[in-house]
């Protein structure tokens, strides 16, 4: 029977160790002392340890409170407690009614102890699952691993074949490139082999005409030391006063062998002009022909022998090379003016002398703009790194630039208009001392040379 204003606790709990129950109502009763937590630690778990008994709480453990005056203590409630078959502690507590009186907070705390007990059933309950967690994350995470390696071993055997694929297209382009080389050279030696078959094919031909150029050049020389009368009586021409000499006596094109060497060459002759017996070497006549050339196209010529053309700078060397020759220059302006320039002394030297000028000796019905200004200056082409050749647009015996520059451009009309001139400088068919000005374009140009001692046929 429980007594009236008080109330009934009933609490069935797991016995805890005294190190837990010390623990937990320093937490839970802030405001109990060690000692005395110590001390209901004590109470509590001999309660727990005994068979169920009625037992009155002093009231001089009360919260903060002292002895209570009267007979000594104060009952402020009972308990009893039993041990349950499932080994648990069944405690059943009777609480005074009042706010005057308070007994320790045992009771409470005893509450709480088993709140946080479940709580802590709870959390172990969670724990248990975090683990079986854990270890399904673990066996998951050794799967995903496996899986990492095995793409790293499938990522490595790519790259091995990758590198040997690259390898490979390695190999094949090198051998690509020699292929393509080795093509290219093979195109070169069959060019080379046609032209060598081509010059025997002419050489033979040549030869079947005229059975006197089989004498080596070496003997064809001597010959010409000996007897520099016969020079040019020959049926081997060497220039066209020899074609001249042989009878052939009208302007054409003709096949002539210099006593240098080489193969045969095909020249204009001009024999009409002063007693005939002239090569041409340069013609302008309209503008057919574009003369800003390269260095190679210059050394070896280029042009129609029928119109415009630039006879070759090795050509030139190996006929003026035999012996000594003049050089005349026909000009016409655009009125139809015709003017000359003779000079007893023409020349030019081999390619590794960058075909050097030799030219003297001027007369003529114009003032010198050749001679006096170019002499012993070297040839040069737009390609060959001169200025002066890059302004004028053409191959020429520049020298800062020139006074004459009869390879320039054609400019039709003679003077070219302020629109038409070049940024740089003047670049046209220039003969300076004739009009005085170097923008002027001449309307035709022959450069012509032969033999200083040619003499003329006189007819009877």
């Amino acid at each position: 029977m429980v007594p009236r204003g008080h109330k009934t606790l009933s609490k069935v709990v797991t016995r805890p160790s005294l190190g837990t129950m010390l623990s937990i109502l320093m937490e839970l009763c802030p405001s109990t002392g060690f000692a005395e937590a110590r001390w209901l630690s004590l109470l509590f778990l001999a309660a727990l340890s005994v068979p169920s008994l009625p037992r009155s709480l002093p009231a001089a453990y009360g919260d903060n409170e002292g002895p209570q005056e009267g007979t000594g203590l104060i009952q402020c409630g009972e308990y009893s407690n039993q041990v349950l078959p499932n080994g648990r502690c069944k405690i059943v507590a009777t609480l005074p009614q009042g706010d005057e009186q308070r007994c320790p907070d045992m009771f409470r705390c005893t509450d709480e102890v088993s709140y946080w007990l479940h709580e802590n059933e709870e959390r172990k309950q969670q724990i248990l699952e975090l683990r079986e967690l854990i270890s399904e994350l673990q066996e998951e995470l050794r799967n995903h691993r496996h899986r990492i390696k095995v793409l790293e071993l499938q990522h490595e055997e790519a790259v091995g074949r990758n590198h040997s694929l690259e390898q490979r297209v390695q190999d094949l382009e090198q051998r690509y490139s020699e292929a393509s080389t080795l093509q290219h050279i093979q195109a070169t030696l069959l060019y080379d082999m046609q032209a060598q078959i081509n010059n025997i094919s002419v050489l033979t031909d040549w030869v079947w005409r005229n059975p006197t150029c089989l004498n080596p050049a070496e003997m064809r020389l001597q010959e010409e030391m000996e007897r520099p009368d016969m020079r040019h009586v020959r049926n081997c021409p060497i220039d066209c006063a020899s074609v001249y000499y042989n009878g052939l006596r009208r302007s054409g094109i003709y096949s002539i062998m210099p006593s240098v060497g080489g193969m045969p060459i095909e020249v204009l002759c001009e024999m009409d002009t002063e007693g005939g017996g002239w090569t041409v070497i340069q013609k302008r006549q309209d503008g057919s022909v574009d003369f800003n050339r390269t260095w190679n196209e210059y050394r070896e010529g280029f042009g129609d022998l029928n119109g415009e053309f630039w006879l070759g700078n090795e050509n030139i060397h190996k006929i003026t090379s035999q012996g000594d020759y003049s050089l005349r220059i026909d000009m016409e302006d655009w009125n139809n003016k015709h003017k000359h320039a003779f000079y007893q002394i023409f020349s030019i030297e081999d390619e590794a002398n960058s075909y050097r000028l030799h030219v003297d000796g001027f007369s003529g019905t114009v003032e010198d703009s050749f001679a006096w200004y170019h002499n012993k200056r070297s040839f040069s082409t737009p390609d060959s790194g001169n200025i002066c050749a890059e302004i004028s647009h053409g191959g020429w015996w520049y020298h800062q630039c020139f006074f004459s520059n009869l390879n320039g451009v054609y400019y039709k009309g003679g003077r070219y208009s302020i629109k038409n001139r070049k940024i740089l400088g003047p670049d046209g068919v220039v003969w300076y001392s004739w009009k005085d000005t170097d923008y002027y374009s001449l309307r035709k140009v022959v450069m012509m040379i032969r033999p200083r001692t040619f003499r003329p046929h006189i007819s009877p």
